[in-house]
């Protein structure tokens, strides 16, 4: 069992929460789907740490235990935008952790296949979202090897630092579909955008350096 998480969802969290939006809105962000997600969402319970919920509307990740982050509201944001996401798309997430992301697609209208790989994340996950209203398939696994059975999916999205664009997820997108992932390059990584264009061929962009943390390895690798 988990801490009891006390669901208070004030109007200042709400004001917040446009504020953040605002935020996003001077960086770049556009798509307003993706904003009103984020304006929507009570990004505060889906932080463990009480301490931190003061801090929750601020751009910025913050701890979620097991060496893991929430991510930076703008990173998500970002993500989620490039998916260009229609409505009950098939959406494969790569690493739940606290849910967030998790949620911002289910709001802008995916219908969400998500896997984490370290356990205490997924049973936490697994009971929080539900309590506020979400509920989507949930998987504790190997994202590196993707969800084949549910195969194939309009999109994809990866939440954390791969050190290599993982040949299973490729093949388990759509012809059309589209691929964003950050992949390592020393301390960061370089954001991705891929487009599958034929079962062999794909247009690659690259959109400049983010900070994740790392995708665990493979299993059964080194």
């Amino acid at each position: 069992m988990f801490e009891i998480i006390i669901m208070t969802d004030t109007y200042r969290h709400k004001g917040l929460r446009k504020q953040l939006a605002q935020v996003l809105v001077k960086k770049g962000i556009k798509d307003n789907a993706v904003l009103t997600a984020v304006e929507t969402i009570p990004r505060h319970l889906f932080i463990p740490d009480n301490a931190l919920h003061k801090y929750a509307y601020e751009d910025k990740p913050f701890p979620i235990g097991s060496g893991q982050t929430i991510s930076q509201p703008y990173t998500v944001a970002f993500q989620t935008e490039l998916l260009k996401i229609k409505p009950r798309e098939k959406v494969l997430e790569i690493g739940t952790g606290s849910g967030y992301q998790t949620a911002v697609l289910l709001e802008v209208g995916a219908k969400v296949f998500s896997i984490e790989r370290q356990k205490y994340l997924y049973e936490r996950t697994k009971e929080l979202l539900p309590q506020l209203g979400y509920n989507t398939k949930l998987f504790y696994g190997d994202g590196y090897k993707g969800l084949p059975t549910f195969a194939p999916f309009d999109k994809i999205i990866v939440t954390a630092g791969a050190p290599y664009i993982p040949e299973d997820l490729l093949n388990q997108l759509k012809i059309g579909g589209i691929l964003v992932i950050p992949v390592d390059e020393d301390n960061s990584q370089r954001m991705k955008k891929i487009v599958k264009l034929s079962a062999t061929n794909f247009e690659t962009e690259d959109l400049g350096l983010f900070r994740f943390v790392p995708l665990l390895k493979e299993k059964g690798r080194d």
